[in-house]
């Protein structure tokens, strides 16, 4: 298998692997450079749609979904699998080709044994925008991790489901860490609500679905205060009529999905999280302990939980607040976190925040997960940039148009009558871009419409140089994942 002649194509060295008598590995079509499956022995009976057969026994194969399957099915470290409570990073990629440079990036800081990573990370609504299939996703991050040679631990997250309904396409591609983003049901107004509406509204809540009175829960968190070790919580009434009108649907919510989700998955190890990070509001100290607490009472196995923090995480660009607001608040979340013991904390729309990773990193003593998305798309827009200025220019443009309309499910501040005019600049200050604020957002939320009018074009660019490509994520990443070392 080592003597692939270059007529029929070349290696990807890292991916040689033997196992169970077969031998296995990806490899490049001279002609196109096409990414195929490279089978010796007993298992080549198992897979479909033989290209060629070389001299040496080896056997050509398609790289597609039934042969990603049958791979997995042979190579177990192919399969995600439940990461718990460790420190991990969530790389999203939405043209599915950038968990090379995520490896690369991961290999190069010596994060490979300290942080585990998530490969295939994809929102529903990111997979509605770009057109792709969790299975799509999870089989190119794959694909990706075979020809890497990866062997460590790895999961894949269905990321901000909303319904019931979202899950079978994730179950079935076989996710193993599910976001459950009950946003649409917490009550942001409960936070200026007077006193007589939180009654009100306490009164209407499904309290047979929270399976408690309210007598009992005032009872559990006004009768005293609450030690958490750090310190103590005060409950006062109001604290706790403002934690169940703002939340107490989210809860029901949740463990309406995760019901679900148990009796899709059985007895498969999965992980869950609970994502409140898309509300008006930050999650109060009190509001934070309430959720942890009720979740439990509710038999909710998180593992993780994303509250909504203090200040601005928005797309692609570092925090918007005062550090040191952020610290301080941030560790009497770790300091809840910790009480609990079974959870840790999730920073969402965690790309480019690079003022607070030092912060969350001491602070949750590796108890932490940071989710990134749209920063992989960038630095493909940063590479456009600098090898076709006149792609980009023609993406930005088009990002600017369709800008009011893609903001729409996004908190942001920036604003297009601040994009530069691309068509003014030079070529060589054209990357520069990707570091200004506005631009750098208004490219961010416009990601599905750019895909759909420019993504054959960008992702030619990535194969005619690839390492081009991988050596910009690994760059970039590594700023990341190096704080959490």
């Amino acid at each position: 298998m080592h003597d692939i002649s270059l007529a029929s194509g070349t290696i990807e060295p890292q991916s040689v692997v033997a196992h169970n008598n077969s031998t296995f590995c990806s490899a490049r079509l001279a002609e196109d450079d096409t990414r195929v499956l490279g089978v010796s022995g007993p298992a080549i009976s198992r897979f479909a749609g033989a290209l060629e057969t070389l001299p040496d026994g080896t056997t050509l194969f398609p790289c597609t979904p039934r042969n990603a399957a049958t791979l997995r099915m042979q190579l177990p470290w192919l399969r995600p699998i439940a990461l718990g409570t460790a420190t991990s990073f969530g790389f999203g990629d939405r043209m599915g080709l950038a968990t090379s440079g995520h490896i690369q990036a991961m290999r190069i800081t010596g994060a490979e044994a300290l942080i585990a990573p998530i490969f295939a990370q994809q929102s529903v609504r990111e997979n509605s925008r770009t057109g792709r299939t969790p299975q799509q996703v999870l089989d190119d991050a794959m694909w990706a991790v075979f020809a890497a040679g990866w062997r460590a631990p790895w999961g894949a997250d269905a990321d901000h489901v909303k319904q019931i309904n979202d899950l079978a396409p994730f179950v079935a591609a076989g996710y193993t860490f599910y976001t459950i983003d009950p946003s649409d049901h917490v009550d942001n107004a409960a936070q200026t609500d007077s006193l007589e509406t939180l009654r009100a509204k306490v009164a209407e809540l499904p309290w047979g679905q929270l399976h408690t009175r309210y007598e009992a829960l005032h009872a559990t968190y006004c009768g005293q205060p609450i030690d958490v070790g750090a310190f103590t919580i005060d409950f006062h009434e109001t604290d706790l009529l403002r934690a169940l009108v703002k939340y107490g649907r989210a809860l029901v919510h949740t463990a309406a999905i995760s019901q679900a989700l148990a009796a899709q998955l059985g007895s498969q190890p999965y992980d869950i999280e609970m994502s409140v990070d898309e509300t008006d509001t930050p999650t109060s100290i009190q509001e934070h302990y309430f959720i942890a607490s009720q979740l439990r009472a509710l038999d909710v196995p998180v593992v993780s939980l994303a509250p909504r923090f203090v200040g601005k995480f928005q797309k692609g660009v570092d925090y918007i607040g005062y550090v040191g607001e952020f610290a301080s608040e941030f560790a009497r979340h770790a300091a809840i976190m910790r009480h609990f013991g079974s959870y840790k904390l999730s920073i969402h729309t965690g790309s480019d925040k690079f003022s607070l990773y030092p912060v969350i990193a001491q602070l949750s003593h590796g108890r932490v997960h940071v989710k990134t998305a749209g920063t992989s798309y960038l630095e493909a827009l940063r590479l456009a940039a600098k090898q076709r200025p006149a792609l980009f220019r023609a993406m930005l443009d088009y990002a600017r148009e369709h800008f009011e309309h893609d903001r729409k499910t996004y908190f942001l501040d920036a604003q297009p009558d601040r994009v530069p005019d691309s068509w003014a600049m030079p070529d060589a200050e054209l990357p520069a871009l990707l570091e200004q604020f506005d631009t750098r957002q208004v490219l961010h939320v416009c990601f599905g419409s750019i895909l759909d009018a420019f993504g054959d074009d960008l992702r030619a660019m990535i194969a005619e140089d690839e390492q081009a490509y991988r050596d910009g994520l690994a760059h970039h990443f590594a700023r990341h994942l190096q704080p959490f070392l």
